[in-house]
């Protein structure tokens, strides 16, 4: 029995490390950054945004499309005309923190970021899925705020990958915070590296 046992667990091992990453995207490639003042940089200037700064690491040219206060459905509306116009090979996509601030139905958001997913796959691009912490008046006393649970059911759904814990983890920390909701750019510089380091996980940047 235990021989069994300890074959079973080296299948499913094997299983899990042969899973493919995938394709690598070149630098020059076209990628947008779907979001909202997360993803715009209130607080900070355009250079010192994480997409720009994700820019400079991986030779893509990164769309901003950030805008602040955005909900899901907002972006669900904009996304055709900058899918038509920018044509991107990777959609990165870190909505849903401006729905929970205005309690917007749980089911609301995830329709949304489930249509925003598919039009992204209908343009023939790949998309990303950020997680955004739930707002939480415990995890900001303690400085530790975690993804909703939400995203991962999205990611499941979809199959997409999810970087779940970037934002979290960065605006948990109040010293690289220019305000009680947005990184400083110190904030942006570490969220940043904590992307690149996913997106390379991932298999999009060898």
């Amino acid at each position: 029995m235990r021989q069994l046992f300890l074959l079973l667990a080296a299948a499913i091992l094997l299983a899990a490390c042969s899973k493919a990453k995938e394709e690598a995207i070149p630098p020059g490639s076209r990628v947008l950054a779907l979001g909202d003042s997360l993803t715009a940089g209130t607080g900070v200037t355009p250079a010192e945004a994480w997409p720009n700064l994700l820019a400079s690491r991986t030779g893509w040219l990164i769309i901003n499309g950030g805008v602040s206060g955005d909900t899901s459905g907002g972006a669900l509306q904009r996304l055709p005309p900058l899918l038509e116009e920018h044509t991107p090979v990777l959609v990165l996509v870190a909505l849903g923190g401006n729905d929970m601030l205005r309690r917007i139905p749980r089911q609301e958001t995830v329709a949304n970021l489930e249509q925003i997913i598919t039009l992204i796959k209908a343009h023939g691009a790949k998309p990303v899925l950020l997680a955004t912490p739930n707002p939480s008046l415990m995890g900001a006393v303690f400085h530790h705020l975690s993804a909703a649970d939400f995203y991962q059911q999205v990611a499941d759904a979809q199959q997409v990958p999810l970087i779940k814990d970037a934002i979290a983890e960065v605006i948990s920390d109040p010293q690289i915070k220019g305000d009680p909701l947005h990184p400083n750019a110190a904030g942006h510089a570490l969220l940043a590296e904590k992307i690149f380091e996913d997106l390379q996980s991932i298999g999009y940047i060898r």
